[in-house]
């Protein structure tokens, strides 16, 4: 074991890999022990600290405190291979860096010690470089700020030893070029692009020996109506596509998509709903665009600007890096920032564990996520990675965004993209939800505390919020005549939530007399807690609005009147912003000083006056009579008391379109020329027999009943053998009540499977319950256990470590669902807990009521066979895959299970009989009952 540790570079010290209460350490003298309970902190108390992966989740693991001192690999990794991916394991390090995968503890706990070689390797590379000589500085500096373990090897793998400490290397913005304006783009051609040609550009970017599918040359034939010239204004070309899994569909519509942008000289917006399925589309352009500066030429990736890093916020926070718990994550991210590829902290090539490394919130102020961007005044305005994003994608081709992005941007009549003409909305089946949050509001404490902070400034705090008037002044300059209108928006916004909100209204403390925010929301909380029907103390709670309370009433008009004193300054603000832009040609502004002025006045329209607008639209439903029962509401407004961990958060009245679709046809659809929405789960499955009836429903839920033109409907089936390669279970004699069941029953089948299982829950409490009864007794057979909720670590962060360590399991909830792509053995067996009806809330109350035609229980059915299917499409990725989709509630009613894919045959079966059948189909072989007993 000697011979392969680098001597000269890393100390001798113990590799530690951990299991749930077990240990695996390798001593320096190349002993390997096994440890448990009390053993564990006494065998690590006589060694130095030692060499790991994961630091926080090993020292949960282990039910031990925070290691202080021991040499986590991932972060040499993030300071050696800044902006590369790896999944934060032993065995994602290894496949990360091409060294064969360890296949249990003990390999793992051997292999430690060559991934630490390889990593100063690859930093030995960057020796006398610019870089090197940075990272080497960056490295010294670390050893007296935070005396980073790491520093004497990284510094002897640089070949300076003796570097002299540098503050400058933790500033990236110092290396990171400049944008580069460019003059407006021409208006787009309107050349077509047909089925024929479509299948070309497929054929070419597949290349000669690719795999012949018939459905994705058809899929793209049927995707390319989306691109055909638009013939009447506010008629759209929308195409509904449903593309069983398989069938290659991002590849299928990147054909027409590329070959139009290519043809008109204008970007098609490719939107997804989550952030791992852009990375994916993002990786699959790579059939396009093999070269990776041509890539970057015609391809940009767009988030929402809280999704990148602020280097203003990163220079700041840097004020701080003396601290000992702020030094080593600065200086990772300033590591990253220097290689990233944009600049985007929640996807791309951010490393998501990083955050997981240190303590919670330490690196959650680097984004922008309170909407304090001060655009042109930032010094780093010119580096900014967010102006850089927006200027490419006003030249790329393709556009990789996010509904989110793609509905806030056109409620903003375009934001800072413009409005594209051509959309291509995979996840299609998201469109619904994806327009509920973006056109829906809040009226509470933290939405109008933070409208408070952004307009008053921090009041007392450390931070950079220096409020409405630094911003005005940094971006305006001084301009007498704004004073007045200045001062007095500042004054009305008293009657925000200002500090020490949330304690009061917890406790019921009276709020200080000119804050009528925290009257209304503390009378909301008292008319919620009055009007619930059952009160657990632990639930969020909502009751309806109407009839209202008289206080709610009271307080509500005296908010109404308050919100729209201060509306009117900011108003008249915003109106000698736009004089000062009306000047004479012959007084010709400067191009910066106009960016300033539209910025300023742009963050005040935004920031202020859009919520003002809406929080006065929703008071004024308080002065109005309760609806009569039974007639159809437009809106849907209720008040809420939220809680977390069982303690009150937050109160206040929430309003919601009863079909946000509206909202999405008028500003999205209505003023595009062409739109694709794609999807493996458009339609109802369960309505095979009445084509028009589950086409119908499909076009309810993307929008295309409220446009003038019918939209172009194409089928494509998936090429899977679900029939041999799957099996489908309900079973008959489990108790899906109680988490004592659920956690024997989950446990069995995993160990049938061998790992490779993911265990869907609808309950967060239920799901840490059997977390926490089988992941000792699956861990000592071998198979690693994640949890959402439990571990440490971000989704992303988590399905990495699913898709790398094959035979681990994974535990989530719905959101899990909707972010696991992972093709192969290391997703076999996908469990439910129970069927995932709709949750029982007013805007599911009253949308069941007027969108299901007037068969309510048509509503909660097809919410539910939507998510089981779109669930089994997780688990099948390849024709070669096999899987077993298992459902633990035996009360799931049969015409739920008909929404899955042809070919499948669910069965009701007792759980032995599912436990013996998933290890015929995928081939685990058999053992004992008593090898399944659960723990």
């Amino acid at each position: 074991m000697a011979s392969i540790r680098p001597r000269l570079l890393m100390p001798e010290v113990p590799a530690l890999v951990a299991s749930h209460g077990r240990a695996t350490l390798l001593t320096p003298d190349g002993e390997v022990l096994t440890l448990t309970g009390s053993h564990i902190a006494e065998a690590l108390g006589e060694y130095p600290p030692p060499l790991l992966v994961h630091a926080p989740a090993t020292a949960r693991r282990l039910d031990l405190p925070r290691f202080l001192d021991a040499f986590d690999l991932l972060e040499l990794f993030a300071f050696a291979l800044p902006a590369h991916h790896a999944a934060p394991t032993p065995r994602g390090l290894a496949l990360a860096l091409d060294l064969p995968a360890p296949e249990d503890d003990e390999a793992a706990a051997a292999l430690l010690p060559e991934i630490a070689s390889r990593l100063l390797r690859a930093l030995a590379d960057e020796a006398n470089s610019p870089s090197g000589r940075e990272a080497a500085g960056m490295a010294a500096q670390l050893a007296i700020a935070a005396d980073w373990p790491w520093v004497p090897s990284v510094l002897a793998a640089l070949g300076m030893p003796d570097a002299r400490p540098s503050r400058d290397a933790f500033k990236p913005w110092r290396r990171l070029p400049d944008w580069e304006e460019i003059a407006p783009q021409p208006p787009p051609s309107s050349f077509d692009v047909t089925g024929a040609d479509a299948r070309k550009r497929l054929a070419e970017m597949l290349g000669a020996g690719a795999e012949q599918r018939p459905q994705q040359a058809d899929f793209a034939s049927a995707a390319a109506h989306a691109f055909a010239p638009r013939d009447v204004e506010g008629s759209p070309h929308m195409v509904l596509a449903e593309a069983g899994t398989g069938t290659g569909k991002t590849l299928g519509y990147i054909a027409p998509a590329s070959l139009w942008a290519e043809r008109n000289g204008a970007p098609v917006w490719l939107s997804t709903y989550t952030r791992n399925l852009q990375r994916q589309i993002d990786q699959e352009l790579m059939q396009l665009f093999p070269d990776p500066e041509e890539r970057r030429a015609h391809v940009a990736v767009r988030k929402g600007r809280e999704n990148y890093l602020c280097l203003l916020n990163l220079e700041e926070a840097l004020g701080q890096y003396g601290l000992r718990q702020m030094a080593l994550p600065l200086a990772l991210v300033a590591r990253w920032a220097s290689a990233t590829r944009d600049g985007d902290i929640t996807g791309g090539d951010f490393p998501g564990w990083i955050g997981e490394l240190f303590p919670p919130g330490t690196l959650y102020g680097l984004g922008d996520r309170r909407g304090e961007c001060i655009r042109s005044a930032c010094t780093h305005y010119k580096k900014c990675f967010v102006e850089h994003s927006i200027r490419r994608a006003r030249t790329a081709r393709l556009v990789v965004a996010n509904h989110a992005l793609v509905m806030v941007q056109a409620a903003l009549g375009g934001g800072e993209d413009g409005k594209p003409t051509r959309y291509v909305f995979d996840e299609g089946h998201h469109l619904f939800d994806a327009a509920d949050a973006a056109f829906s509001a809040e009226l509470n404490g933290v939405e109008t505390a933070e409208l408070r902070r952004w307009l008053l400034g921090a009041e007392g705090g450390r931070s950079r919020a220096k409020g409405l008037r630094a911003r005005i002044e940094e971006l305006a300059g001084d301009i007498p005549e704004l004073l007045p209108p200045l001062d007095l928006a500042l004054r009305e916004a008293r009657c925000l939530p200002g500090g020490g909100w949330y304690a009061r209204l917890t406790e019921g403390t009276p709020p200080p007399e000119e804050a009528l925010t925290e009257a209304f929301l503390q009378a909301a909380r008292r008319q919620v807690l009055a009007r619930t029907p059952e009160d657990d103390g632990i639930y969020t709670l909502e009751v309806d609005l109407q009839p209202v309370v008289e206080e709610v009433a009271e307080t509500g008009a005296a908010l109404g009147r308050a919100l729209q004193a201060l509306e009117a300054p900011l108003k008249y603000l915003c109106e000698l912003l736009a004089k000062r832009l009306e000047v004479p040609e012959e007084e010709e502004m400067e191009a910066g000083e106009r960016i300033r002025l539209e910025t300023a006045m742009r963050g005040i329209e935004r920031r202020a006056l859009m919520p003002l607008a809406a929080w006065r639209g929703m008071l004024k439903q308080l002065e109005l009579p309760p609806r009569e029962a039974g007639t159809r509401p437009l809106m849907v407004d209720w008040l809420q008391l939220d809680r977390r961990e069982g303690r009150d958060a937050d109160a206040g009245l929430h309003r919601h379109w009863l079909d946000p679709t509206i909202p999405f046809a008028r500003t999205v659809a209505s003023s595009a020329h062409g739109l694709l929405v794609t999807s493996a789960t458009l339609t109802d499955a369960a309505k095979r027999g009445d084509p028009e009836a589950a086409w119908h429903e499909a076009e309810a839920r993307t929008g295309a009943l409220h446009l003038p033109n019918p939209a172009i409907r194409a089928a494509l089936p998936s090429p899977f053998d679900y029939a041999t390669n799957t099996r489908t279970f309900v079973v008959t004699d489990v108790d899906a009540r109680q988490p004592g069941p659920i956690a024997s029953a989950m446990q069995q089948l995993f160990l049938a499977s061998g790992g490779g299982g993911l265990g869907l829950f609808t309950a967060i409490r239920r799901l840490r319950e059997v977390q926490s009864r089988i992941g000792p007794a699956l861990e000592a057979r071998g198979i690693p256990l994640y949890a959402q909720h439990v571990d440490a670590m971000d989704n992303a962060t988590l399905v990495d470590i699913f898709r790398a360590e094959e035979n681990s399991c994974l535990l989530g909830t719905d959101a899990m669902r909707d972010g696991v792509d992972v093709p192969g053995r290391a997703l076999r067996l996908l469990v439910f807990d129970r069927v995932p009806w709709p949750r029982r809330t007013i805007l599911q109350r009253e949308r069941r009521l007027f969108l299901a035609g007037g068969r309510p229980q048509d509503y909660d059915d097809t919410h539910a066979r939507h998510k089981l299917r779109q669930a089994f499409g997780r688990l099948v990725r390849r024709a070669d895959d096999k899987g077993v989709f298992v459902l633990l509630d035996r009360a799931c009613p049969s015409r739920l299970l008909a929404g899955l894919p042809e070919g499948v045959t669910p069965q009701r079966v007792t759980l032995a009989e599912a436990v013996a059948r998933t290890r015929e189909l995928l081939g685990t072989g058999a053992s004992s009952p008593a090898d399944d007993r659960p723990g």
